[in-house]
């Protein structure tokens, strides 16, 4: 089916603009089933972008044509669909709706420079959703609303525009209403309250605009009003209030042309009912993403430096200006190779030209900084998966370029004699661990091969190779995001197993002892004797480890006394009870024995080892547990069950604060790593996903007897 749909798309020619103010980049957001991959598939098909339209149920849809979004019938990454519409590009970004995929969502909110809000009228939205709207809010990012599903049984568009009210902003208003057939079932046209026009699609896409009926006026009379008292009151012209409440009749060329600066500006919301499938309101969508969205020429660019950190001047739209550009999603096709969708800022990309490659702060993501000066062979119009090729891309537009041996996402491209760094997009942290294991040797080289490459195309990704518990952990967003990750591994040809994760836990004695550690062997030639005796005692947390030499009388010869440390040493990272390194100790080396002929270093490393082991039998050892600091940011009706669940995981809560900006508590609290393996999946179903967390180390506590019993039998019997 993919095969069927890359041939489908490729029928169509690549759209391409020669200036900034002919293109506009949106972003479609929404929960996951909301429909936006629907009403993306619909709006190519209705401007011939594709010669027919694909299903979601069926994989034959143009954005989503990853594996893992064809089986889960949800879209799992972002994709780029453009168009044309009178004269204008519109590059479509279809983002995932679920919370698994925010990196994805990131990178979609980074390319646009509006966002169209996809809310269904049967399902309403998720506390995503709404938390979006706010972050969108903190930028000034134009939005607007599309109602989709109204040809439902249940759909209800006036209670969805009075939730997006509740939500978003009093300033969510719909511009038209559905018109119903005669059974009152299906959605057969819309009225438009501005112009009250009649867009009647009986006959089929396009509508047909005509008159309203007498009977129209009065269904639509308070919506219109409160929708024109919505716009003029966002007028920039003061005196326009005052006209209306007289009674006079504002011109509908003056209504539209304020609506418009109104959307651009990020002021006004306006609501557009649409039902994909039947293509009712695709074409006064279209008008709306075209005429009142902003092109890239109104929208704040982001700010750069020179790569060493210096200031730069603040970037222009310009195709003429410098070259600057972004890597905003990385994949690999198993054919092409490594994609990379760029959004050019300033300047024009062009093909055959040696650029700059610069990667930067995002070494704890397992993305090292890096530089590079590439060659870019060729530039593609994408259209979902299907590359076309284009001679150019001017700043403000969105390209995909292949082949490229260093690009990651987030990277900037710029010209090799001037190379620049785009600041960094906001990513959250991935808090749910997933244990890896390859099941053969040969595996395990195809893994190491993989990872790089899922690292490279995904920030929120986090690769962590743990020296304790000497596992491969994969940091995931969730159990959705860790389910394609693992069936990308998979599909890239390696065999492999998930285990429990393991917490790194820390080891201590709990009061002196001391040990003897004798290497003595009969045969086997020289350095095979060795002799030592050791007090150990326990020191305050975080102190760390000392070695005390109080040999007296040449017992231990000088020169192997750095041997009995170094032995000592490689012991303790080794661990003594559960196999965990042994922490905040004082050893002293007091006595010993050697030989003039059999003695060496080598010995009297395994005499320590085996001195520290004896002094372990004999006194007791306590396991260590990391206790993080969390912050955990929830609707105030769940902060009774959050605190109490809390406490069932061990935790302290030193605190809850309102959250200025929201009906939002934030609680303070101390946990248990050992605890926290898998709370970003309880924490989401226990709030309906409407709680976030985050966490950081604080220090290592003593682990309750009965659990670190537990761990030192497990150890044992491995």
């Amino acid at each position: 089916m993919a095969q069927k749909t890359q041939e489908r798309a490729a029928a169509g020619s690549a759209p391409v603009v020669d200036e900034p103010g002919r293109v506009r980049n949106v972003v479609l957001v929404g929960h996951s089933g909301a429909g936006k991959t629907t009403l993306v598939e619909a709006l190519l098909a209705a401007t011939g972008t594709v010669p027919r339209t694909g299903t979601v149920t069926e994989g034959t849809t143009v954005c989503d044509q990853d594996p893992a979004a064809i089986r889960q019938q949800r879209s799992v990454t972002l994709a780029c669909a453009p168009l044309i519409h009178d004269g204008i590009k519109v590059n479509l970004l279809d983002s995932p709706g679920y919370a698994d995929f925010v990196g994805e969502l990131r990178a979609g909110l980074r390319a646009a420079d509006a966002a169209l809000f996809v809310v269904s009228a049967v399902d309403g939205m998720d506390a995503a959703t709404a938390a979006l709207w706010e972050e969108c809010a903190a930028v000034g990012m134009p939005r607007a609303v599309a109602v989709t599903r109204l040809d439902h049984p249940r759909a209800d568009l006036d209670e969805t525009v009075a939730l997006c009210q509740r939500v978003f902003s009093d300033n969510v208003l719909p511009l038209y209403l559905p018109m119903l057939d005669d059974d009152g079932e299906n959605v057969t046209g819309l009225m438009g309250l501005i112009t009250q026009r009649i867009y009647d699609y009986t006959d089929g896409y396009p509508a047909e605009v005509r008159a309203p009926d007498p009977e129209h006026f009065g269904a639509i009379e308070e919506a219109r009003n409160e929708l024109i008292e919505g716009i003029i009151a966002e007028s920039e012209d003061e005196t326009l209030m005052d006209r209306y409440l007289g009674g006079e009749q504002i011109p509908v060329d003056i209504l539209i042309a304020d609506l418009e600066k109104a959307v651009a500006r990020g002021h006004f919301y306006p609501v557009v009912p649409v039902c994909a499938p039947d293509r009712v309101g695709l074409d006064v969508l279209l008008e709306l993403l075209t005429k009142a969205f902003p092109s890239p020429l109104e929208h704040d660019l982001p700010i750069v430096t020179g790569i060493d950190g210096s200031a730069h001047e603040p970037l222009t739209c310009d195709p003429d200006g410098p070259l600057v550009a972004e890597v905003v999603k990385t994949t690999i096709d198993r054919h092409v190779g490594r994609v990379s969708l760029v959004r050019v800022f300033s300047g024009t990309l062009t093909p055959e030209k040696v650029v700059h490659v610069s990667g930067h702060g995002l070494a704890s993501r397992g993305h090292p900084d890096h530089d590079a000066d590439e060659r870019v062979a060729h530039i593609y119009s994408p259209l979902g998966t299907t590359l076309r090729e284009v001679t150019s891309c001017i700043a403000g537009d969105i390209c995909a370029i292949t082949k490229s041996g260093s690009a990651e996402t987030g990277d900037t491209i710029s010209t090799k004699d001037r190379p620049l760094l785009i600041a960094p997009w906001d990513m959250p942290e991935p808090l749910l661990p997933v244990a890896i294991v390859a099941k053969s040797r040969s595996d395990e080289d195809a893994l190491a091969k993989n990872l790089g490459r899922l690292v490279a195309g995904d920030p929120t990704l986090r690769l962590e190779r743990n020296p304790d518990t000497h596992q491969i952990v994969l940091w995931c967003m969730g159990e959705a995001h860790a389910d394609v990750v693992l069936d990308r591994l998979r599909t890239g040809g390696v065999d492999l197993d998930t285990e429990p994760v393991r917490v790194a836990l820390r080891e201590t004695f709990a009061g002196p002892a001391k040990g003897h550690g004798r290497h003595v062997k009969q045969s086997g030639g020289h350095g095979q004797y060795a002799v030592c005796d050791i007090s150990v005692e326990p020191l305050p947390a975080g102190a760390g480890f000392e070695f005390v030499d109080r040999v007296v009388g040449g017992a231990v010869p000088h020169n192997y006394i750095p041997s009995v440390e170094k032995g000592v040493r490689a012991q303790m990272e080794r661990g003594i009870a559960a196999g965990y390194p042994v922490v905040d100790l004082r050893v002293t080396l007091f006595d010993g024995k050697a030989h003039s002929v059999d003695s060496s270093d080598a010995a009297f490393q395994t005499a320590g080892s085996l001195a520290l082991k004896d002094a372990a039998e004999k006194a007791a050892i306590t396991l260590l547990e990391p206790v993080d600091d969390v912050t955990i940011r929830v609707p105030d009706a769940y902060v009774g069950a959050v605190m109490s669940d809390l406490s069932g995981r061990r935790g302290r809560v030193m605190g809850s604060d309102a959250d200025p900006d929201a009906d939002r508590t934030l609680i303070r609290a101390e946990v248990p790593a050992t605890e926290l393996v898998r709370y970003a999946v309880e924490l989401r179903s226990m709030t309906s996903g409407a709680g976030t967390f985050s966490r950081s180390f604080a220090r290592y506590e003593p682990m309750p007897a009965h659990l670190a019993d537990a761990v030192k039998k497990e150890h044992g019997a491995s």
